[in-house]
C-alpha cells in the first residue's frame, strides 16, 4: 500500500489543479492518488470548507483551505491562477463526491485551463455511477438530468418529457421536495420502475427499487426515507410488444376462456404464449360481444 501511495505522490505536478473526487459517505472511499494529492497540495479550493476539514482531519492532512463557491467561482479563480503561477499545487474538491458535477468547479476549471494551466482529474466517487452499478439497467446509454426543477410546474414539463424515453434518467433530488415529485411521477407512469437511492454509503443506506406508485406508498408511510441525499433512477418506459395475435395464441385463450374468468385466462394466456395480455384480453372481450 504504501508503494502505491508514494508513487501517487511522486505523480504529483507543480502548476496544476487537480480535480478530486470525495468520499460522498463512507471515509474510507478516499483513494491513494486523492490522499496524496490533499497531502500535497499548497491549496485546497473547497465547497464548504468545515465539511472538507473533517475529511482531512480523519486522515491527518492539515492544508490551506478556500471557499470557492458558485457564488464567488469566477472572483476566486483569479486567486487560484496566482497560486499556480507561483508554482503551487491546488486541489478542487466539493463537499461529497466528484466536483464540478452539480456541484461548484466547472467554471473555475474553465478559467485556469484558459490562462495556460493543467487541469487533471482524480477518478472517485460519484452518486450517479454508484447508483446505476446496482440498478440493473442494460441500456448503454443514459440520461443524467442533475437537480430536478423546485418549481413544480417546471418540474412536471420535465417528467413528462420522459415518459416514453427507451433509456433510464438519472436525476437528483432533496428531502423537502420528494413527496411532491413522487406525486407528480405517479400521475404519469404510476406503472413505471423507480429506483430511490438514499444515503449512499453512508450508515442508513437504501435502495428501494419498485413501481413509481409502490415507492411513493413506501415514502409516505416511512419518513425516515424523505431524509438523506436522494439519486433516483426512472427506468425506461416498457416496450409495447406486437398486439397482432397468433392463431397458436387465440387457440389457447379460447380453451382458457371456457374454464377462467376472461381476466385470469388472459394472464394464464399471455404466460403461456409469450403474447400481449391486454390484447388476449381485449380479443375475449369483443369475441364475447360478437357471440352474443
Amino acid at each position: 500500500m504504501q508503494a502505491h501511495y508514494q508513487k501517487a505522490v511522486a505523480s504529483i505536478v507543480p502548476q496544476t489543479l487537480y480535480v478530486v473526487a470525495t468520499p460522498i459517505g463512507n471515509l474510507a472511499d478516499l483513494s491513494f492518488h486523492a490522499l496524496a494529492v490533499l497531502s500535497r497540495a499548497d491549496l485546497i479550493c473547497a465547497e464548504d470548507t468545515r465539511v472538507t476539514q473533517q475529511l482531512l482531519r480523519a486522515y491527518g492532512v492539515s492544508a490551506r483551505l478556500i471557499s470557492v463557491r458558485e457564488q464567488n467561482e469566477q472572483s476566486m479563480a483569479e486567486r487560484v491562477i496566482a497560486a499556480l503561477a507561483a508554482g503551487q499545487v491546488v486541489a478542487q474538491v466539493s463537499d461529497a463526491g466528484t466536483p464540478a458535477v452539480c456541484d461548484p468547479g466547472a467554471r473555475l476549471v474553465t478559467r485556469v485551463r484558459a490562462a495556460g494551466y493543467q487541469v487533471l482529474p482524480v477518478a472517485g466517487p460519484s452518486a450517479v455511477m454508484t447508483a446505476l452499478s446496482v440498478a440493473g439497467v442494460t441500456q448503454s446509454d443514459f440520461y443524467f438530468a442533475g437537480f430536478l426543477p423546485a418549481k413544480s410546474g417546471e418540474r412536471h414539463q420535465k417528467l413528462q418529457l420522459w415518459k416514453e424515453v427507451s433509456y433510464p434518467v438519472v436525476m437528483f433530488e432533496t428531502p423537502h421536495r420528494i413527496t411532491d415529485t413522487l406525486a407528480q411521477m405517479v400521475l404519469l407512469y404510476p406503472q413505471r420502475t423507480l429506483m430511490l437511492a438514499r444515503e449512499i454509503s453512508k450508515t442508513h443506506e437504501t435502495y428501494l427499487c419498485d413501481t413509481v406508485s409502490e415507492i411513493q406508498s413506501i415514502v409516505q408511510a416511512d419518513a425516515n426515507q424523505k431524509r438523506g441525499e436522494m439519486v433516483l433512477i426512472l427506468y425506461p418506459a416498457p416496450v409495447e410488444k406486437n398486439t397482432e395475435l397468433s392463431a397458436e395464441a387465440i387457440n389457447i385463450m379460447q380453451i382458457l376462456v371456457q374454464e377462467l374468468p376472461t381476466k385470469q385466462a388472459a394472464v394464464l394466456a399471455a404466460q403461456i404464449s409469450g403474447e400481449n395480455r391486454k390484447a388476449l384480453y381485449d380479443w375475449a372481450i369483443n369475441a364475447k360481444k360478437l357471440s352474443e
